[in-house]
């Protein structure tokens, strides 16, 4: 299985590392615009091969897509991060030539595969990447939904004093600091509801803190977070080759599910080796409906800015 990662940055190496560590896939094509980056990074990534026994092979190419041909799973992370202060949101003038550029560049070599989207804002760029490319909406996911996920269950878990991986908990809705639900009301400790164990009063402080998760860390690194998105998009990205059908918050086009169409936005999805293979529509209550209704809201306010890019 052949995985490609467009963007050889913190994340997009971080991201090469996790799945390479793991051995998920058996080659990994690192691809990047500056010269020599993406070769460098790969050759320190297969420096570790000895040390931790793993098999997959890892090479890096400056801007030559055809090394990247016949992918299994296309990784999108270029783009620029985000900055102290910067919100996800700001970002779409930016990263939205580029990513679309991108995924026209792939889908020339590997046409059949399967699109992960990381690049910021991660909802917009899903929604440009699939309208840009014409492809079937299983195959273009945006991963930021994993990342959320992963960043609430660290959360409950420092308040219960319990591991996380004892904890199941999910949000959905947009991957934004405003717009992402962190659904408290339906997280568990072993399958005991948290509710049980927190008040109501330190499950809004745990949510809260989801939700800036991500601008917690850019403030203290002074860029983006890197580690736990690699290791979300790792996570994904085996769940597909693998065809584990695991349940994964995942952002993808609604068609009518949770009550909205057109968007791309963080739902419950089932992955497997087709990419989405189901969307999961739970039942959410009043307040929950609310909130997912006004994340749609921000999501598509955004998606109209991507009006130009896709004239």
């Amino acid at each position: 299985m052949k995985v490609t990662i467009v963007g050889a940055g913190n994340v997009g190496a971080s991201c090469a590392d996790s799945i390479s560590y793991r051995g998920i896939a058996s080659e990994v094509v690192l691809l990047d615009i500056r010269e020599g980056f993406a070769e460098g990074k790969a050759m320190d990534i297969m420096q570790c091969a000895t040390n931790t026994g793993f098999n997959t092979n890892v090479s890096g190419v400056t801007n030559d897509y055809s090394k990247t041909a016949n992918s299994d799973v296309v990784v999108i992370t270029s783009g620029i991060p985000r900055k102290p202060g910067m919100t996800r949101e700001e970002l779409i003038g930016i990263n939205a030539g580029i990513v679309k550029t991108v995924a026209e560049n792939v889908l020339a070599h590997s046409p059949n595969c399967i699109v992960v989207v990381v690049s910021n804002p991660m909802d917009t760029m899903t929604y440009l990447a699939l309208k840009s490319t014409g492809l079937p909406k299983n195959r273009i996911i945006g991963m930021g939904g994993a990342l959320d996920s992963s960043r609430f269950r660290y959360y409950l878990s420092k308040a219960l004093d319990k591991p996380s991986n004892d904890i199941s908990a999910m949000v959905i809705g947009g991957h934004g600091d405003t717009t992402m639900i962190p659904l408290t009301r339906l997280a568990a400790y072993n399958g005991i509801p948290v509710s049980e164990f927190l008040s109501q009063e330190e499950l809004d402080k745990v949510a809260a803190a989801t939700m800036v998760g991500g601008a917690t860390l850019t403030g203290l690194l002074g860029t983006s977070a890197w580690y736990a998105p690699g290791a979300s998009v790792a996570y994904l990205v085996d769940s597909i080759l693998n065809d584990q059908k695991k349940m994964i918050a995942c952002s993808v086009m609604v068609d009518g599910e949770y009550g909205q169409n057109d968007i791309c936005i963080g739902v419950p999805c089932i992955i497997g080796k087709n990419g989405i293979e189901q969307i999961v529509d739970i039942k959410l209550n009043d307040a929950e409906k609310a909130a997912f209704a006004k994340s749609a809201d921000a999501v598509r306010s955004m998606n109209a800015d991507l009006k130009t890019v896709l004239a």
